[in-house]
């Protein structure tokens, strides 16, 4: 993978980053500790027959059903902490099963096990670690402390370990880079906390957001039975060419005939000139009520983006996957970023499509590669081969272009993006 050497480093002006530490999985070590925080399962939930089954085997459920048994996990806490956007999406990932097989925030072995071989101590494939980060210097291992959202609990965690983690390695290992013009690098060297703290969770309620998110449970009982489910990842608002392209993925080869596919935004954090996650769902409720294909699912995510290209691509396909999905379209540069000082691309446009691609059988799902899809005066919507090849007229409107005419209230072309879309863009702007 291409590395992007540079003098600003999140952590040592001298760090830089080699080629030899390209992305790739390794074989597991036998001496690799069983780790309970990570993988042991308290409760599992009842799935629906659908095709896919979860990562590790079982769906797991963290969230106490009844008021008597939140009000005893509550009575063991001694105090109370409130989560940060990112930590409260985690959260809620390993409660509803989303990160399944974990049941907690990674302790100091399965952290450096998933940093450095993008897989849990069992072999399992993960992409990124999944932390709790902290500046409390009081927290300690054996405590029980209840997780707060505002006024809201949303679960307890006993502490297991607290650890230094090693920020500079993580950050190469996971993004490639330590470089602070990385995004995710940026994050971690100024977001996170200076300690990371294993810990059990027990789920208590679930966040209330501006838009609604399904746990896997409720998405898989919304899917049809025994029928190949392909998810469509993204971050931004959905325009024509996206939607052409998660539509057509459904006439791909490796796709049954009765599939469908799974529109599964990620509505959480994300880099800072994204659009919000709450304007962002508003988009696509209107588009869902607009196009109202029978074959497109919509439900939201609680993720929050890390833009780590080649990793978060085996994130993004795991968590589907613990959703009911079989399949995952993998776009141009998913999850990419450029640096904040050149502008210059940090993964290469197919990395994350070879990387998932590689890795799709270890995974247990199947990639479907999107097509580079241009808009022709002549045929609409074509593969750029075949617009070469039959010398079409094609038209192009760049990202910073739309953005520039929306902002001045001139006509968006329809070819582009869906009428309903930019209004909604134009009235939260």
């Amino acid at each position: 993978m291409p590395q992007l050497v540079s003098s600003a480093s999140a952590f040592s002006p001298r760090f830089v980053p080699s080629s030899s530490n390209a992305l790739k999985t390794s074989s597991l070590s036998k001496n690799a500790p069983a780790v309970f925080a990570a993988e042991s399962r308290v409760r599992t939930t009842e799935l629906s027959m659908v095709k896919q089954t979860p990562h590790g085997g079982e769906l797991v459920d963290l969230i106490l059903k009844t008021d008597e048994e939140k009000e005893a996990a509550i009575a063991k806490t001694t105090k109370s902490l409130q989560l940060t956007s990112r930590q409260l999406c985690d959260l809620e990932l390993i409660m509803n099963g989303g990160f399944s097989p974990l049941t907690g925030f990674m302790d100091e072995a399965t952290y450096k096990h998933v940093v450095e071989n993008t897989e849990l101590p069992s072999g399992l494939l993960f992409g990124l670690p999944v932390v709790f980060d902290t500046n409390d210097e009081d927290l300690q291992p054996g405590d029980i402390v209840l997780l707060k959202d505002g006024d809201r609990d949303i679960a307890t965690i006993e502490f297991t370990d607290k650890f230094l983690p090693d920020k500079a390695l993580e950050c190469l290992k996971c993004y490639g880079t330590s470089a602070i013009e990385h995004p995710g690098a940026l994050m971690v060297a100024t977001e996170r906390g200076r300690y990371y703290m294993g810990g059990k969770v027990t789920g208590l309620n679930l966040p209330i957001r501006d838009f609604p998110c399904k746990t896997p449970a409720e998405v898989r009982a919304t899917l049809p039975e025994s029928a190949d489910v392909v998810a469509f990842q993204c971050r931004n608002p959905v325009h024509r060419a996206h939607y052409e392209l998660f539509t057509r993925a459904l006439d791909a080869e490796n796709v049954s005939d009765d599939g469908v596919v799974l529109v599964h935004p990620t509505c959480g954090p994300t880099q800072a000139d994204d659009i919000p996650g709450t304007v962002r769902y508003k988009t696509y409720e209107v588009l869902k009520d607009e196009t109202h294909n029978p074959r497109v699912n919509w439900e939201y995510l609680p993720y929050s983006m890390h833009m780590a290209g080649p990793r978060e691509a085996i994130q993004h396909m795991m968590i589907r996957k613990n959703y009911g999905c079989t399949h995952f379209i993998i776009g141009r540069d998913m999850a990419g970023s450029k640096s904040s000082v050149t502008g210059e691309d940090f993964y290469g446009a197919y990395d994350a499509q070879d990387f998932a691609r590689d890795n799709a059988s270890k995974l247990g799902m199947d990639t479907v590669p999107s097509l580079n899809l241009v808009y022709t005066e002549e045929e609409g919507y074509v593969t750029a081969d075949l617009a070469e090849e039959k010398g079409l007229t094609m038209k192009k409107l760049s990202g910073t272009k739309f953005r520039q005419m929306l902002r001045g209230g001139e006509d968006i072309p329809e070819w582009f993006a869906f009428k309903s879309v930019v209004e909604v863009l134009r009235e939260n702007s």
